[in-house]
């Protein structure tokens, strides 16, 4: 086996191949760029994202990101499109096609049906020259002076820069529709994005029986049962008519028995905290871990117009992974 300095030197190698083939790329961007864009921007259907073997599998991430980023598209294979899935193709999509040879006759064999139909046609080549540059409506150029395979044969560099250039055309795209934080979180609602920026505080709030709450009137020892019995570690302080007074917490409770306080004669009142922490219920759950974090709190009382209407803790926050 090797050594691990020609190891090293060799990842090195290839990182440099690539880097430089990427940075390549931004010299060479032209009108045809602003072109492609603006074809996708006028497109009322979807970006149909071709390519066969290593540019199948990235025409597939293109795709993705594209779909992530405002940019209705989808992947299509091209030898199944000749036999049949060319169908998901209507003429109000635009087709990006990859294909660093331009030559690739799976890809080739679609281009009579694609024109037929009228769709606009984006390659994306490495040879300008190619049956696939001449016959599109934009060629967009990412081509490399040399893979960063030693024998200049296994798709490396070239890959790697087809990738950057979709990702260039995708993120161009987001910033020309824009496209925003939220627009992104609500085609991402599994991921920790998507729950800190669609989640409300009423999605998981406490509420109804669930609801800690105590008249202000009844014995310290009640509030504990209520605050046991609920699990909260808190209960909310209510006067006759349902308005908001206070909270009696875990912490309200330590400080009483400290000043000896009897938990069996003592009015809750006389014991809870005063203008309690709270939030409203239409507001992001992510700005209730702040409004925690900020004041130093494990749980917040819910409020609809004034009215409390729920609570919400951390644990709820942890487990919503929120957090």
């Amino acid at each position: 086996m090797k050594n691990a300095k020609f190891i090293l030197d060799c990842a090195k190698r290839v990182l440099r191949a690539e880097a430089e083939a990427v940075s390549a790329l931004a010299d060479r961007l032209n009108p045809s760029f602003v072109t492609a864009c603006e074809l996708i921007l006028a497109c009322q259907g979807r970006v149909i994202v071709l390519g066969i073997g290593k540019s199948g599998h990235i025409a597939k991430k293109i795709a993705a990101t594209m779909a992530s980023t405002g940019t209705p598209a989808f992947f299509v294979h091209p030898s199944e499109a000749a036999h049949g899935d060319l169908g998901m193709i209507t003429r109000c999509d635009v087709v990006l096609a990859l294909s660093n040879s331009g030559e690739s006759d799976e890809v080739i064999a679609l281009l009579p049906s694609l024109k037929r139909l009228g769709i606009p046609l984006i390659a994306m080549t490495g040879n300008e020259q190619s049956t696939l540059s001449k016959q599109a409506n934009v060629h967009l150029d990412s081509g490399v002076a040399q893979e960063a395979c030693p024998l200049n044969l296994a798709p490396t560099a070239s890959t790697t820069a087809a990738l950057a250039l979709g990702d260039a055309l995708a993120v161009a795209l987001l910033e020309a529709r824009g496209f925003q934080t939220e627009d992104f979180a609500l085609s991402h609602p599994g991921g920790s994005l998507g729950r800190r920026l669609l989640v409300l505080v009423r999605d998981l709030m406490h509420t109804g029986d669930a609801l800690p709450v105590v008249r202000q009137d009844v014995l310290l020892r009640d509030a504990l049962l209520e605050i046991s019995k609920k699990g909260m570690g808190m209960t909310a302080v209510v006067d006759a008519a349902g308005q908001l007074l206070g909270i009696f917490t875990d912490g309200d409770l330590r400080r009483a028995l400290d000043q000896g306080v009897d938990v069996r004669d003592t009015p809750v009142s006389t014991v809870m905290t005063l203008a309690p922490a709270t939030i409203e219920s239409h507001k992001l759950a992510a700005e209730a871990v702040q409004q925690m974090d900020a004041r130093r709190v494990n749980g917040l009382l819910v409020l609809e117009a004034g009215i409390l209407v729920g609570a919400i803790n951390m644990h709820d926050l942890l487990r919503a992974r929120v957090v």
